[in-house]
């Protein structure tokens, strides 16, 4: 029975720690925070190949577009909106088993046209790979932006 309970709590502890410590994340200078070199990260200002994914352009204004943006990502399951500003989101998603963290930046500065760019950057906070995960993420939120855009036409 001892053992059991150390094999428990062992668990408990050692899955406690997935969640991480939050990164420093946000917008410097027109910049979102720089992936590291590990190939858990992509960011639409990605200098490599690596980590470079599309910025996701879309139509409205920058209220619209945080307004989609945030009505997209509540819709997302075990997703935690972290900070909403006029121009930047910060949300938390977190892997159904696991709990592993991963943080995700949305950075839209208002251009005054028709046309946003959403630079975006999904990080996971700990381990090496994320098998494409981040990527994954970044393409539905994608697409569910670009339905959205459909049906305002």
């Amino acid at each position: 029975m001892k053992i059991q309970t150390q094999i428990v709590l062992s668990t408990f502890i050692l899955l406690a720690g997935c969640a991480g410590s939050p990164p420093k994340v946000g917008v410097k200078n027109g910049q979102l925070t720089l992936c590291p070199s590990s190939p858990n990260c992509v960011s639409s200002q990605a200098k490599d190949k690596e980590h470079f994914i599309e910025p996701i352009v879309t139509k409205g204004t920058q209220l619209e577009v945080k307004t989609h943006l945030l009505k997209t990502l509540n819709e997302m399951d075990r997703t935690k909106i972290i900070l909403a500003k006029d121009d930047y989101l910060n949300a938390e998603f977190t892997s159904k088993i696991f709990h592993f963290v991963d943080d995700v930046e949305f950075y839209f500065p208002d251009t005054k046209s028709k046309e946003i760019s959403i630079y975006v950057r999904s990080a996971s906070r700990l381990g090496y790979s994320d098998l494409g995960v981040n990527r994954e993420r970044i393409e539905m939120i994608r697409s569910k932006l670009k339905a959205t855009d459909m049906d305002k036409k």
